[in-house]
């Protein structure tokens, strides 16, 4: 809760007879997870005039009233016993445990030393392949991908160590592949917080609020357009969690308005495919030398604009006036300052890169240090707006996503290391002569699995002595690992929290909008041929800057 609402709820409490002890919770509907999560504050007094009429009860409210007194620190989670006993089955429970501790000590008791060090890569093989089926159906198997990854990283790792010829080997490779896939981490977290905390001040609606067309079919474009360049300037999650927000205020909840949010995620994900910081994979390809920012942003800006406008998602949309609902926030103070040096500081980072030679996380972390003591020095001695400082913004990124992509790549480094990704590159290119075709595939994957280990293992699979720096491989791989996840509605984050955030059915984006995004990425793919051996130049102007041709 905002500090005001803290405040809000002493002075309720205040003006209100002393709360009776806690009873049972009886909420109208689950809390969100943010709400759950959420520290609320709240005190109580016991001098009380009549208690006011009864307002429509909401969450918070109802919190209040089942817990009565609470320390500054409590947690909603602490509420009450009750609220835990209808799920609680003690019997369910036990055999669970029992369950996962069977299975570590029977993992464990068929683990021989001598035939993994002689069959390593059928374990690694195997271990990759049960963590990976963890991933795919993690809501059903009711383990978060981020644990099964961190696990299956580990266990590749001590198998690897085993098959090695010596520890040493082993404790090399690890050093190495950890100072990768740290790179990536680090540039994760940094970009992350910077725009968690340009969004704590509402310094996207700068963007929002200037959208004012009622008309249904000009709304469409306008909605897709701007998501494109916006996904293109910070990341394709961050842009649909904005515009859908954005969407909640134009429209009312319909299958209009449902369309409007498939539109986000085409052009959010079609959007971070041309530049290095829109997507996680292309930024991983970028921080690996395999493209670089001018080659990706030409090139790339053809493919993904095709694939954008190749997706007809609007054409059965009727002509129809939509109301607009004025936002009820107001920007943060300072709104519009964080704002400019947030996505200033992005958008600094391949300059910073191509100027200095140093890695782009570097240049993320320069950012995020000046707008760290910007924040702090514009809010100073107001302590009502501690969380719009960094502290509080690191509190609220996806911490979870970034162990996931830890896990992920530290699996992905052991199989490069112990040479399974050669092995498989070679089998490939024997049965799939055609690079292309295998780019293609790789984008129709990630529709249904995760493409940042298809990324990754692309990468290890193929270094750049099989494909150079900027090759049309490369390129092309960037495009279909960040569109091809459209297909789905589970195949993107941008896709995923859409369907969250408006209660999507996964049948329902399967018939309306698939089709849609299956033809935007061979609008793609399509371009990509077309201009495959097609030279486009840059403007003269551009090409003469000193600091860009090396980024």
């Amino acid at each position: 809760m905002a500090p005001s609402s803290c405040l809000l709820a002493s002075a309720r409490a205040a003006a209100s007879p002393a709360l009776p002890s806690p009873a049972p919770l009886r909420l109208r509907r689950p809390l969100p997870h943010a709400h759950r999560w959420r520290r609320v504050c709240c005190a109580s007094s016991s001098s009380p005039p009549p208690r006011a009429p009864p307002e429509e009860p909401t969450d918070y409210d109802e919190l209040l009233e089942a817990t009565g007194n609470c320390d500054p620190l409590c947690s909603v989670d602490d509420v009450s016993p009750e609220y835990f006993q209808p799920s609680y089955k003690p019997k369910d429970d036990l055999l669970k445990a029992f369950t996962v501790m069977a299975t570590a000590l029977a993992g464990t008791a068929a683990i021989n030393h001598s035939w993994v060090a002689a069959n390593q890569d059928i374990a690694m093989s195997l271990v990759f392949a049960l963590g990976y089926v963890g991933i795919i159906f993690e809501e059903s198997l009711a383990f978060n991908k981020s644990g099964v990854g961190l696990l299956m990283a580990v266990c590749l790792w001590v198998i690897r160590s085993i098959g090695a010829s010596s520890p040493d080997v082993a404790v090399e490779e690890l050093t190495h592949t950890t100072a990768e896939v740290s790179e990536i981490v680090f540039f994760l977290l940094g970009a992350m917080t910077i725009v968690e905390i340009v969004d704590a001040h509402q310094g996207f609606k700068l963007v929002t609020d200037n959208i004012s067309t009622r008309n249904s079919k000009t709304l469409l474009w306008v909605v897709g357009i701007v998501t494109f360049f916006l996904s293109a300037i910070l990341d394709n999650l961050t842009s649909t969690i904005v515009m859908v927000s954005l969407l909640r205020k134009l429209a009312p909840p319909s299958e209009y308005r449902k369309l409007l949010g498939a539109v986000v995620v085409i052009a959010a994900n079609a959007g971070g495919a041309w530049t290095p910081i829109g997507d996680v994979t292309t930024t991983m390809l970028w921080i690996h030398g395999q493209i670089t920012t001018v080659k990706t942003m030409q090139y790339g800006l053809v493919y993904s604009f095709s694939c954008f406008i190749g997706s007809p998602i609007g054409s059965d949309v009727p002509h129809q006036e939509s109301s607009s609902v004025l936002s009820s926030e107001r920007m943060a103070p300072r709104g519009q300052l964080v704002l400019a040096v947030g996505v200033g500081a992005l958008v600094f980072v391949p300059v910073f890169k191509a100027l200095t030679g140093l890695p782009p996380f570097v240049g993320m972390l320069l950012g995020l240090g000046i707008l760290w003591i910007l924040t702090d020095a514009i809010h100073y001695g107001d302590s009502e707006r501690q969380r719009l400082k960094v502290p509080q913004a690191l509190s609220r990124i996806d911490t979870q996503g970034i162990l996931f992509f830890l896990g992920i790549l530290l699996s992905v480094g052991s199989l490069e290391s112990a040479g399974i990704l050669r092995q498989l590159a070679n089998y490939l290119d024997a049965n799939i002569p055609n690079a292309d075709l295998t780019a293609s595939a790789i984008g129709v994957a990630s529709a249904i699995i995760d493409n940042v280990p298809l990324v990754a293992a692309t990468m290890g699979m193929y270094d750049l002595t099989s494909f150079p720096q900027d090759s049309d491989f490369w390129q092309l791989v960037a495009f279909c690992a960040g569109t091809g996840g459209s297909m789905l509605i589970i195949g993107s984050a941008a896709g995923v929290a859409f369907m969250g955030m408006e209660k999507v059915d996964f049948f329902w984006y399967l018939r309306k909008v698939s089709g849609f995004a299956l033809a935007g990425y061979a609008a793609g793919i399509v371009s990509y041929l077309a201009t495959q051996n097609v030279h486009l130049p840059l403007p003269t102007s551009l090409a003469e800057i000193p600091f860009i041709p090396g980024s």
